[in-house]
């Protein structure tokens, strides 16, 4: 059984699938209706108005509707598209078991435990006839699907059989006199509508179930009596046939499957039967732990069944429906029906080659599984899951073309899977040894091996080669040299898709496809909701495969998309151009035209072959919101502008492209204040100060278009904006002006006229206007304001631009490929440019007449717009130049006359990052990725959040800033190490670094000195820094290497001996380990001064918690240094003897200072000799092997145990 989909849920009574969509209704015993999508596995929608159980449900053959009956006797008809329950039929007077639509008249049938069937018209909602006779429950009743006959089963241990023709009479033609006259009869008479045509009896207990076949006059019926029975029919009786038996409990549903020979029951011992029609026999049983089954319903088109027990349903198949195909060159060899067929796709002709053996064992799924063929040797292999896996070998004799018919012994064998893997030599896959067994076309074994990994099935992958798939990878494996030669994880593999070149190849999983090349190094992963079932790949390198539903693509890079949907699956085999040639489920071969525009399309893009994605623009009807977002996606907003039609895209696309021309165009048609003003803020950037006035003007943005005058200088046009100002009696518009062009008279004008006389005074006494002054000092009498003595005035006038009027100057460069070729227009390159040089952009505003204008009438002026204006923008300033006669060129295309700019040289930080591999020098260069990556190779270091900062020192300080002129931007020179003037300027020297081994030496010096004074915390912070610093340091000769080094190991014994004397401080309430950390930092290798402090400081503390004889060993150990200072002698004296009378400790410490150690840097922990530690990479302190991978808590920088090359600090060590 091939389950294709399973539910939880309350116990499902009925079933019903729809004949066109992958829907299922389930009717449960807890009253709801559920709408399954058994292909998706997702459910739709669910209908709960019955009260009770419902038993029966039934989709409607072509309405949007079903019908379901339950055990609150009502029918009801429902339109799932409406989501709702249309209405309800009443008349049954107990349970209702079964419901059904008639597949032609608007008919329902319905069994019911009131011991009738009804029959009711669903278009006039009445009861058309009541078939009685049965004397107990009916069970169900059913239409035949061909004939006007009703079938029923009922506990009264009959089957009967309704003849419902007179019915049907009646519908078709109601006006028959006759007939009129027996609708009068029939409330005498109970209706001849519908006859008993037969009663079967022959089963001992109830009936549960009977059906009709779809085709032949049999009916099939299973009871309380464990017995499903066959019974056949003629016109005037019918008799049993046989009797299957075989179930250990109530029969409760059976049926007749559509398409092969067989009967499908089940019952209430939780089994489902399948039986064999024609022997009779029992073919397969499939069982469930602990669900008895109830109902059995089968799909009207497909080859689907579906199941209904205690707690839920499966949909399922009995076999599988792919027929078994190999491809050989131009041929397709596949079996249909127990023959071998070749296909030619050149020809289009199908031919019967050679019979294959039928299944010898009577169970389902035995049929050929896969195909493997051999053209050299005209050989077939045909592998099938009989007995466990078997496979048969068949030559196809060279004249056995066309004919078909000659029947040969084929030569067998057992295993897993079989296939050629060279001309005359196939292997076999021997499941219970996990090998391969590698036979020639005798079936004789040449060779064994034994496989890398336990495999359930084995590929083609290549002469010699095999792919071995195990439950979650696929490895490649040589027969020849018995390796592996890729291993790729994937979910569970069903087929395998080699490329032509076998240079690719697809791994297709259930609901994923899998793309890697040829020693299976992965490229991309897609992932499908609906499972995928074949696929091929085209000229291209295009994988083209099919799910349930669709044709779909997929581009090398992972981008998918679908091509065409389908109506019923099929399984690709070949692809030549534009057709696909597949098999469908009846082993027809199928061709089918598809459109692959647009995969081809993405593929020229993928691959940059731009001028084929052109004439693909301009020769196809590519387009849609899709394409242009996949356009915007892969950065071609510039090709995508071409494919629309929709104004405002495609000012978004041209804005986004920076085509400015383009937003142009669209602006103008689309015509709204909120595109002008973004084509305006795009023009700002790019500097093109004609498109930017224009835009302002199109808003009547004057404050902005003002001060754009200003900056490029137009002070013309600015004047013009004055009076524009004044007539619209925008007096702060005005005064702006004015203090643009400092026009301090207008100033003053504009001020008087606003009232605000005593600024209007102010203004004329400061810049001399003393005419104005005396005549606005007498209107103001005796408010004359008095000026601030001591103040110098100066002229407000607004400096002159950099740049004066015109576009910024752009550098011309050959177009790209795109704007180039998809001009519409087709002049040639130059022109266009030459146009918006001197370009006006057409409708200025022509702001001349407005002197004699009164106030209301600006907006005439403001009206037309269109009157050009002259151009006092200078353009490029391009003159004839008497130059001689040019020399005849080569013709060359119009484009290529643009000026191209000159390669930029190499920057001198990409020098020095490609001439060196010492991490600082490509800090300096601000290459802080490969430092980092140099690094971690050299010294293991994995946290680089504290070199953080002094990476940044180092690149800085590598550089120094010149200022340019006010709007270019600073330019930063490299500085080099030791450069002379003599020095050739095209040689580059190394970058000049911040740090030197002379500041280390000084670092630690006071890192001393603090430690001397006690101050820990800072010593330690002196020591990291040097620890932190050396990786950046760059050295010139090797005797220095080898002190950097020597400083590591001096640091590294500082750092640790400090840290573990700062946690003994931390440590108030645990004496003992305050002993053994006082202890362990005296065996740090210090400075003989700070040893000394270091071994009083142990003596103390050891001496105080009573542990004489340690304190002893300590004060024998400072005696040893020949102390200077008397008070630290005389102390360790005093110690001494007071421990020679007592030698004995309180408290048993870990240590041994008789053997030497080493201290763990993170547990402080002695590591005693002959016992295993690793080491960090970079600063080599000891730790205990299970600190292996974790942060070397010295240094703060390398990752413990970790493999490194070595300190790398000094050109002299590479060369």
């Amino acid at each position: 059984m091939l389950t294709k989909f399973e539910t939880k849920s309350n116990r499902v009574k009925g079933l019903s699938f729809h004949s066109k969509r992958p829907w299922i209704l389930a009717s449960l015993h807890s009253g709801v209706i559920q709408l399954w999508d058994y292909r998706m596995g997702t459910l739709i929608d669910r209908f709960d108005e019955h009260d009770g159980p419902v038993r029966g449900v039934h989709f409607h053959k072509s309405q949007p509707l079903f019908v379901s009956g339950g055990d609150d006797y009502k029918i009801k008809v429902w339109n799932y598209k409406l989501h709702r329950c249309l209405f309800t039929l009443l008349g049954h007077l107990d349970y209702i078991r079964t419901v059904q639509f008639h597949h032609e008249y608007p008919w329902i049938v319905s069994a019911s435990d009131d011991q009738t069937i009804r029959i009711w018209n669903w278009q006039s909602r009445t009861c058309i006839s009541v078939l009685t006779g049965h004397n107990h429950y009916v069970m169900c009743a059913s239409f035949h699907p061909k004939e006007d006959l009703v079938v029923s089963a009922s506990l009264d241990q009959t089957v009967r059989v309704w003849d419902i023709g007179a019915l049907r009479k009646k519908t078709v033609s109601p006006a028959d006199d006759i007939l009129r006259l027996s609708q009068m009869n029939t409330d005498f008479f109970g209706g001849v509508d519908a006859v008993v045509k037969y009663v079967l009896e022959g089963h001992d207990r109830g009936v549960n179930w009977a059906s009709f076949h779809p085709t032949l006059p049999l009916i099939v019926s299973g009871a309380d009596d464990r017995q499903v029975k066959i019974w056949r029919m003629n016109d005037t009786k019918a008799w049993e046939v046989d009797t299957l038996r075989g179930h250990m409990n109530n029969v409760s549903c059976v049926l007749f499957h559509a398409r092969q020979d067989i009967i499908v029951s089940n019952s209430e011992d939780k089994s489902i039967r399948v039986w064999d029609a024609t022997k009779r026999t029992g073919l397969q049983t499939f069982r469930r732990e602990h669900d008895r089954f109830w109902i059995l319903s089968a799909h009207p088109e497909m080859n689907l069944l579906a199941a209904g027990h205690d707690s839920g349903m499966i949909v399922f198949k009995l076999e599988r429906e792919r027929p078994a195909f190999s491809i050989s060159g131009d041929s397709l060899f596949y079996v249909k029906d127990r023959f071998l067929r070749v296909y030619e796709y050149s020809i289009q002709k199908d031919t019967q080659l050679i019979p294959i053996r039928r299944p010898g064992s009577n169970s389902l799924n035995q049929g050929p599984r896969t195909l493997s063929y051999s053209p050299t040797e005209n050989a077939v292999l045909v592998c099938s899951d009989m007995d466990g896996g078997s496979y048969e070998l068949y030559i196809v004799p060279k004249d056995s073309y066309g004919r078909g018919d000659t029947v040969q012994e084929a030569k067998r064998g057992s295993g897993g899977s079989a296939l050629f893997v060279a001309r005359n030599r196939f292997a076999v896959l021997e499941r219970s040894s996990n090998q391969v067994l590698v036979k020639n076309l005798k079936n004789e074994i040449v060779k064994k091996s034994v496989l890398p990994l336990a495999t359930d099935a084995i590929f083609y992958a290549g002469t010699g080669n095999l792919l071995c798939r195990a439950e979650d990878r696929v490895v490649l494996f040589d027969l020849q040299q018995r390796i592996v030669l890729g291993d790729l994880q994937t979910s569970f593999v069903r087929y395998v898709v080699w490329s032509q070149d076998m240079e690719s190849v697809a791994l297709l999983s259930k609901h994923s496809i899998v793309i890697a090349d040829k020693k299976l190094a992965h490229r991309c992963t897609l992932h499908e909701t609906i499972r995928v079932k074949s696929g091929a790949w085209d000229d291209n390198g295009v994988f083209i495969y099919t799910t349930l539903t669709h044709i779909k693509y997929c581009l090398p890079n992972g981008d998918n998309g679908i091509i065409k949907t389908l109506d019923v699956p099929v399984y690709i085999t070949r692809i030549y151009g534009n057709t696909i040639f597949c098999l469908d489920r009846d082993g027809k071969n199928r061709p089918i035209i598809i459109d692959s525009t647009e995969y081809v399309f993405k593929l020229s893009l993928l691959q940059k072959r731009y001028d084929q994605v052109m004439s693909m623009i301009r020769n196809s009807e590519l387009c849609g919101q899709a394409m242009i977002a996949y356009l915007q996606q892969k950065g071609f907003p510039q090709v995508a502008l071409y494919f629309v039609k929709d104004e405002r895209t495609r000012f978004n696309l041209a804005l986004e492209s920076g085509n400015i021309e383009k937003a142009l165009e669209s602006a103008k048609k689309i015509d709204e204040k909120d595109h002008w003003y973004r084509l305006g803020v795009e023009a700002l950037r790019q500097g093109n100060a004609g498109i930017v006035e224009y835009a302002y003007q199109r808003t009547k943005n004057f404050e902005r278009l003002s001060f754009h005058y200003l900056i490029t200088g137009n002070l013309d046009k600015l004047s013009k904006m004055m009076k524009i100002a004044e007539v619209k009696n925008d007096v702060m518009g005005q005064f702006h002006d004015a203090l643009y062009l400092g026009d301090v008279s207008e100033r003053v004008k504009i001020l008087e006229n606003a009232g605000h006389l005593p600024l209007a005074y102010l203004t004329a006494s400061v810049h001399g206007l003393h005419d104005t002054a005396e005549r606005l000092a007498a209107e103001l009498g005796d408010n004359v304001p008095s000026l601030l003595h001591g103040r110098k005035a100066s002229l407000l006038i607004p400096p002159s631009p950099v740049l004066c009027a015109g576009d910024w100057p752009l550098l011309m460069v050959s177009k790209g490929i795109f704007e180039g070729g998809l001009d519409e227009t087709g002049r040639d390159g130059h022109e266009d440019y030459e146009e918006a040089a001197d370009a006006d952009w057409g409708e200025a505003l022509d702001i001349g007449e407005v002197d004699n204008l009164q106030n209301g009438d600006i907006s005439m002026v403001l009206e037309e717009e269109n009157v050009q204006e002259e151009n006092e923008e200078g353009g490029w300033d391009l003159e004839d130049l008497d130059l001689p006669p040019e020399t005849p060129k080569t013709a060359t295309t119009a484009r290529s006359s643009v000026f191209v700019t000159p390669t930029p040289g190499m920057p001198v930080s990409q020098i020095w990052v490609q001439k060196s591999s010492l991490a600082a020098e490509h800090a300096a260069a601000g290459n802080f990725d490969t430092a980092m990556r140099l690094l971690s190779r050299q010294l293991g270091l994995r946290n680089f959040s504290p070199l953080k900062s002094l990476f940044l020192d180092v690149h800085m300080g590598s550089h120094t800033y010149l200022r340019a002129f006010s709007s270019a931007p600073v330019i930063s020179v490299a500085v080099e190490r030791g450069w002379s003037e003599s020095a050739s300027p095209n040689v580059r020297g190394p970058p000049a670094l911040v740090f030197s081994f002379s500041q280390l030496e000084e670092k630690l010096k006071a890192g001393y000195k603090a430690t001397t004074a006690g101050k820990f915390s800072e010593a330690l912070r002196h020591f990291l820094a040097i620890l932190h610093t050396i990786p950046l340091i760059v050295v010139e000769t090797r005797r220095e290497v080898d002190e950097v080094k020597e400083l590591i190991i001096i640091v590294r014994e500082y750092v640790l001996g400090l840290q573990m004397e700062l946690k003994r401080r931390e440590l108030k309430d645990n004496p003992v380990r305050q002993q053994e950390l006082a202890a362990y930092f005296t065996h740090c290798k210090l400075q003989t001064p700070h040893l000394r402090l270091a071994l009083l400081n142990a003596m103390t503390v050891c001496y105080k918690a009573q542990n004489l004889s340690t304190a002893a060993t300590f004060a024998r150990r400072l005696l040893e240094t020949n102390p200077t200072a008397e008070n630290q002698a005389k102390l360790a004296r005093q110690i001494l003897q007071a421990a020679e009378k007592n030698m004995r400790d309180a408290t048993q410490l870990n240590y041994d200072f008789r053997n030497p150690f080493v201290v763990c840097g993170a547990t402080y922990i002695p590591i005693y000799r002959g016992q295993r530690d690793i080491t960090c990479p970079y600063c080599s302190s000891h730790f205990v092997p299970s600190q292996q991978g974790q942060l070397c808590t010295v240094c703060d920088l390398a990752e413990v145990g970790s493999d490194a090359s070595g300190l790398l600090c000094s050109p002299s060590q590479i060369r």
